[in-house]
């Protein structure tokens, strides 16, 4: 009688555990169908809610995917909801609510497309539970998109926000507390708000890169609708909302020593006319070069070696100055290397730079020489374009092979060091293996803009047009290229972020649809409306 009774135990729990291990029988049809709610408790949309667990249950086993990403919480929780269980399937999902509940609130827990069959990962698509601390559900809409003002890249993971415009609401409050609603657009440029109340409401979008719903300017992206959003009479917004990264206002971080002889002054945000000035006693001889790095809030600063303990800067900013102590401890100097900025073809509007990576003091021509694929020396100057980078200066052959050499010594650098022989080889095309894309841009704006040509989201060329006007790209390698334009409201002849503060929206960018799949030899004409 034990063993019989035994062995039916272990056949139930064997038959249990079939039912939630994921897979379908053999030969069965897959299944295509996404799960069903079945019943909650309290039921959906319950109104006078007062109660702090939730338990939906579903018509199979579920797993729930993602779902930190997924879930949004509207009005948002300071505390986080406990949701249960997590990894494992199940036929119901528990919420334990660890908040105080706001009264005469609509409460949405939208799970996104976190809920998915145990057995094929069918979605159920935007699921959603419901319930009011009120007397009626709120039942108000609206939808948009949103947009990059900049990049053209796709966009996901935005967070859509809704302040109440009441008698507490004031603009510093995005920085400190949460919104009223909140909705994202997860994997398309499309979002949805429902269960909204009536009322006035300032609507953003928040690229973040926490999960927080607080904007924080150093981190994230934000945009927004500038006109108020009425409800019930708005539903649908016409224009996308484009958010962007605002500049941040200037600040120096700090002046530190990387190699003997050179001192990185780091900043953050916008710099103008920014410079060092030396406060320190120095010698007569005493050498100094100070450059901007690319694409970096940095100031390089080099200078000729000298036996003290520290140097005194004042750094300039405008009207903003800071005086800063560096300690000079490094024993290494940095040695000199050499890049030539051609590499394997020269193209016929380009010119050839040799480029260093510490300011040059002193170059012997003498040392250096051209020759074309015949030997045949070319005649060419050396220029210095900038402090660590000579120009390469002669009259270009098509389809013709050249080697440009450097012997020892020929660049002094600021620490007196020197290069080692260079050698580079490189070619030119005919001209016949170049495309042009002629444009015909009319604008229609009430502005200038700046006609940008790309490569990769790379700028190739730019034109500033003020008319409408026909313009002329040419000389171009058969690549893709993509064509955009930008108004520019203030004249800068550059784009121009926004400022949430100041109300100001990002300048608007166009983009050509048409993508310019250029062949050697060819014309492509297009017409660019811009309005």
């Amino acid at each position: 009688m034990r063993n019989k009774h035994l062995i039916l135990v272990t056949l139930f729990v064997f038959i249990i555990s079939s039912c939630a291990r994921k897979g379908r029988p053999e030969g069965g049809p897959k299944d295509e169908t996404a799960p069903i709610m079945v019943t909650a408790n309290p039921p959906y949309e319950t109104i006078h809610f007062d109660d702090d667990k939730i338990r939906i249950y579903f018509d199979e086993y579920i797993i729930l995917k993602e779902l930190q990403k997924q879930l949004v919480v509207s009005p948002p929780m300071k505390n986080p909801p406990l949701i249960t269980p997590q990894g494992t399937p199940s036929k119901y999902i528990n919420i334990k609510i660890l908040d105080t509940l706001q009264p005469k609130t609509t409460y949405t827990f939208n799970f996104g497309n976190a809920v998915q069959d145990n057995n094929e990962n069918n979605k159920l698509e935007s699921f959603k539970y419901v319930f009011s601390t009120g007397d009626y559900i709120d039942s108000l809409k609206i939808k948009g998109t949103v947009a990059d003002a900049f990049d053209k890249k796709e966009v996901k993971e935005v967070s859509v926000l809704l302040y109440k415009l009441d008698s507490t609401y004031n603009d510093s409050i995005i920085y400190k507390q949460k919104p009223n609603y909140v909705t994202s657009t997860l994997d398309s440029t499309n979002f949805e708000f429902s269960n909204l109340r009536e009322g006035k409401y300032l609507m953003l979008a928040l690229k973040e890169s926490g999960n927080d719903y607080i904007f924080n300017s150093k981190t994230d992206k934000v945009g927004f609708v500038a006109d108020t959003i009425t409800l019930p009479r708005d539903t649908i917004l016409n224009k996308p909302i484009r958010f962007f990264k605002e500049t941040q206002p200037y600040k120096f971080k700090r002046g530190k020593e990387v190699s003997k002889g050179k001192i990185q002054f780091g900043f953050e945000g916008k710099q103008e006319n920014m410079n060092v000035e030396l406060l320190s006693e120095v010698p007569e001889n005493f050498k100094s070069f100070s450059e901007f790095e690319k694409d970096k809030d940095t100031l390089n600063y080099w200078h000729t070696p000298i036996e003290r303990d520290s140097l005194n800067f004042i750094v300039n900013n405008q009207n903003i100055k800071d005086t800063v102590t560096v300690f000079l401890r490094k024993k290494e100097l940095d040695s000199l290397s050499v890049t030539s900025s051609v590499t394997g073809v020269l193209h016929p509007k380009d010119t050839m730079f040799i480029k260093t990576n510490n300011p040059i003091i002193s170059f012997d021509k003498s040392k250096f020489s051209l020759i074309d694929t015949d030997t045949i020396a070319v005649d060419f100057e050396l220029k210095k374009q900038s402090i660590n980078k000579l120009a390469v200066l002669f009259k270009k052959k098509q389809k013709v092979g050249y080697i440009f050499k450097a012997l020892p010594k020929g660049i002094v650098d600021v620490y007196e060091t020197t290069n080692d022989t260079l050698d580079y080889k490189f070619t030119t095309r005919t001209f016949e293996d170049y495309g042009s894309i002629l444009l015909d841009v009319k604008n229609k704006t009430d502005h200038n803009v700046v006609i940008e040509l790309l490569y990769q989201e790379e700028v190739v060329e730019k034109r500033y047009v003020t008319t409408s006007e026909k313009i002329e790209f040419t000389l171009l390698e058969p690549k893709e290229y993509r064509i955009r334009a930008i108004v520019d409201e203030n004249n800068n002849r550059m784009w121009d972020t926004g400022d949430f503060l100041l109300r100001k929206q990002p300048e608007q960018i166009i983009y050509l649809q048409t993508i310019f799949k250029l062949r050697a030899n060819w014309v492509q004409n297009e017409t660019f409306v811009i309005e």
